[in-house]
């Protein structure tokens, strides 16, 4: 599946939007290292959910980062990389 962080694909090819997607990794503690980790995770579930939709690609790729502060779950503050996109179908060749 082809992911781009722009709003065009690989040579130009036609598409048309199904939606925007959005998946995350798993919550780890704020200090943990392997934030790169989180990214991959986070782009792998979002191509799961766009295949879920019958998507060819993804495009405008982003991350944020979401966070809980320890004191609202009653432990050490968390965070997640959440990956967002919007999912697209490959337009038919003429």
């Amino acid at each position: 599946m082809q992911v781009s962080y722009t709003n065009s694909l690989e040579g130009g090819r036609r598409h048309h939007s199904i939606g925007r997607v959005k998946a995350s990794s798993g919550w780890r503690a704020v200090n943990a290292p392997a934030v790169e980790a989180d990214r991959s995770a986070a782009v792998r579930a979002l191509i799961r959910e766009a295949e879920e939709y019958d998507a060819d690609a993804i495009i405008g790729l982003d991350f944020e980062v979401d966070s809980i502060n320890g004191a609202d779950i009653g432990g050490a503050p968390l965070q997640r990389v959440a990956a967002t996109g919007i999912a697209v179908k490959f337009d038919e060749a003429a």
